[in-house]
C-alpha cells in the first residue's frame, strides 16, 4: 500500500525550486575563486530547495516526487546528485521511501504540517513567537463589547424563529445597502447578502459562478488564501502581474489578459492591495470595469480594506461599483474583520438581485446562514455612531504600528527594499536578494513568523519577497524586525538551511 497521496511531476517540481536549483539562486554562496569562499555541494543546494518547498507549503506533505534519474534529467544534474541530495532529506526526516514504492515528502516527528494558507497562531503562542503572518488587530473596545450588548438586547424576538436567514438579516441587509448608497453606489437591500466573512462571500461566488476548470484571473501577487480557495475549488488561476507603482494595476496587461483568456471571472483588491498596499486611481477602476464588460468577465472587487486610510488628507476613490452603470458586471465584497476584528465573521456580497437570489439558493447545500447575534452585534456598530469612532481608532493603531514597522525595517534591514503603503495594514517587501522562503524558515526557528512572497503568487513566484503586516505596537515591531535581520544574516551565511534545533524563544 503506498504512503503517498499525491504526486509531483520532475517538470513541476523544477519549475518550483527555481532559483533555488543546484548551483544558483540570489543567496547561494559564492563559487571559489580569489576570494576563497567555499561553494555549497550541488545535492545540499538541491536538498535544501525542496526541504523548502515542503516547510513552505508549496509541496505538500505525502507527495510522491519523481524517480532519481528524472528528476536529474529535468534539473540537468547528475543522478549522483538527486540520489545524496535525497539521502540527506530521509536522514531528516523529510523523505520516505520504500522498495517499489519511491520516494514521498514527509515531516520530522514532532514538527506541526505546513499549510498553504495564512493560518493565525494560537493565542497561546503568543508569549514565544511574534506573529507577523497575519494581518489582524486586536479588537477595538469598548466598541465592540457594546455592540454584543446591542445584540444581546435585540435578540428576543428572533429567539422565537426558526434563526436561519440565508440572505441575512433584513435590518442588517438595509444598513449595509443605506451605506453603499451613501457612498454613491444607489443600492436596494435585496442586492445584500450576509455571509460568513469575506472569504464566505468569495467562496460563495467561485461555487456559483467557475465550475471546476474555469479560468479566474487575479492579480499577481494577491492575497494568499483566496488563491489557495480558488486552486482547491479547480479554478484555473491567470495572473496579472502588478506595476509595483502606488497604482498597482497594468491596464494594457488586464486588457490583454481578459481578451485573451477571456475568464469567468476576475477577482481584485482595488483599496490598499493585500499585500502590496497600492491604491488603484479612479481612472484604473474606470478601464478595469469597461474590460470586463467587454470580456463578459464578472469583476469580484474585495473592499475589506478600503475604510483603512491611513495618510491625513487621502481622497479615496469611488468604489468600483461605482463605475458599473448597468450593476452586471461589477461584484463587491465587503468584511467587518480587517476594519473592525477578525473574531466577528460577518461580510457581505453586493452584486444585481438575480446574483443574490442564486447565491442564497446554493446557500442551502453550504451553511444555510450566518450567526445571529453576530449580525445584530454589526448592527448595534453601524446604528449609533460605534462603527466610526472604532475604524478612527483602528486608523490611529495601524498608522503608528506602519511607521514602527518602516523605522525598523529602514535601521535594521536597510537594504530590504518596499514602497511604504498609504493604507491596508501590509507591507510587501522585497528581501534584498535573499530567499523570502529560507527567510520566514530561519525567522521561525528565531521566534518571528512571517509568510514567505511565494504564497501570494502561481507556481512559486515572488520568491524573493515577505509580506509584512503593520499589527504590532513599536516595540514588538522593532523585535520581530531584530529578529527577521539575524534570519537574513543566517540565510545569507548558509546556515539557514538544515532540520536544526528550534532556539529558544526570546520574549
Amino acid at each position: 500500500m503506498p504512503q503517498w497521496t499525491s504526486a509531483v511531476g520532475s517538470a513541476q517540481l523544477a519549475r518550483l525550486l527555481g532559483p533555488q536549483r543546484p548551483g544558483s539562486g540570489p543567496d547561494a554562496p559564492a563559487r571559489g575563486g580569489s576570494g576563497g569562499a567555499r561553494r555549497t555541494p550541488a545535492y545540499r543546494s538541491l536538498a535544501d530547495g525542496i526541504r523548502t518547498l515542503v516547510l513552505d507549503g508549496r509541496v505538500p506533505v505525502a507527495a510522491r516526487l519523481p524517480a532519481e534519474r528524472e528528476l536529474a534529467a529535468a534539473l540537468a544534474v547528475s543522478r549522483t546528485t538527486v540520489a545524496a541530495a535525497f539521502e540527506e532529506l530521509r536522514s531528516e526526516g523529510y523523505l520516505a521511501s520504500r522498495r517499489g514504492a519511491g520516494s514521498w515528502t514527509a515531516m520530522p516527528d514532532g514538527n506541526p504540517l505546513p499549510t498553504g494558507e495564512l493560518v493565525p497562531l494560537p493565542p497561546e503562542a503568543a508569549d514565544r513567537v511574534l506573529d507577523l503572518g497575519c494581518a489582524a488587530l486586536s479588537a477595538p473596545e469598548p466598541y465592540l463589547s457594546r455592540a454584543f450588548e446591542h445584540a444581546l438586547a435585540e435578540l428576543p424576538p428572533y429567539i422565537r424563529t426558526h434563526g436561519d436567514y440565508p440572505a441575512g438579516l433584513p435590518v442588517l441587509r438595509e444598513a449595509i445597502a443605506e451605506r453603499y448608497t451613501a457612498r454613491g453606489v444607489p443600492t436596494m437591500p435585496e442586492q445584500i447578502m450576509i455571509t460568513t466573512g469575506a472569504m464566505g462571500a468569495v467562496a460563495a461566488l467561485a461555487h456559483l459562478l467557475t465550475p471546476r476548470g474555469e479560468r479566474v484571473a487575479v492579480e499577481h501577487p494577491s492575497y494568499a488564501n483566496i488563491l489557495q480557495l480558488l486552486r482547491r475549488g479547480g479554478a484555473r488561476l491567470v495572473p496579472v502581474a502588478m506595476t509595483g507603482e502606488p497604482q498597482g494595476w497594468d491596464l494594457p496587461a488586464w486588457r490583454q489578459v481578459l481578451r485573451d483568456a477571456a475568464p469567468r471571472m476576475a477577482y481584485v483588491v482595488a483599496d490598499f492591495h493585500n499585500p502590496t498596499g497600492a491604491l488603484a486611481d479612479e481612472e484604473r477602476r474606470r478601464e478595469l470595469v469597461a474590460a470586463a464588460r467587454a470580456a463578459g468577465t464578472l469583476l469580484v472587487a474585495d473592499e475589506t480594506m478600503a475604510e483603512l486610510p491611513l495618510d491625513p488628507g487621502l481622497a479615496l476613490p469611488r468604489p468600483m461599483a461605482a463605475f458599473d452603470a448597468g450593476g452586471s458586471t461589477v461584484i463587491t465584497v465587503g468584511s467587518v474583520s480587517k476594519v473592525i476584528w477578525s473574531g466577528l465573521r460577518i461580510g457581505w456580497v453586493r452584486a444585481s438581485p438575480e446574483v443574490i437570489r442564486s447565491l442564497v439558493a446554493a446557500r442551502a447545500y453550504a451553511d444555510l446562514g450566518s450567526p445571529v447575534l453576530e449580525q445584530l452585534a454589526v448592527v448595534g456598530l453601524l446604528s449609533d455612531g460605534s462603527w466610526e469612532e472604532a475604524v478612527a481608532v483602528r486608523r490611529r493603531l495601524a498608522r503608528e504600528y506602519r511607521d514602527a514597522l518602516v523605522s525598523a525595517l529602514r535601521e535594521h534591514l536597510p537594504d530590504w527594499e518596499f514602497t511604504v503603503p498609504r493604507g491596508g495594514l501590509t507591507l510587501w517587501a522585497r528581501t534584498g536578494g535573499l530567499s523570502g522562503s529560507r527567510v520566514a524558515e530561519a525567522g521561525e526557528r528565531l521566534g518571528v513568523r512571517v509568510p514567505a512572497g511565494t504564497r501570494f503568487g502561481v507556481d512559486g513566484a515572488f520568491e524573493a519577497y515577505v509580506r509584512l503586516p503593520f499589527t504590532l505596537p513599536e516595540a514588538l515591531a522593532v523585535e520581530a524586525v531584530k529578529r527577521l535581520a539575524r534570519a537574513a544574516e543566517l540565510v545569507r551565511s548558509g546556515g539557514a538551511a538544515g532540520a536544526e534545533t528550534p532556539r529558544s524563544y526570546v520574549a
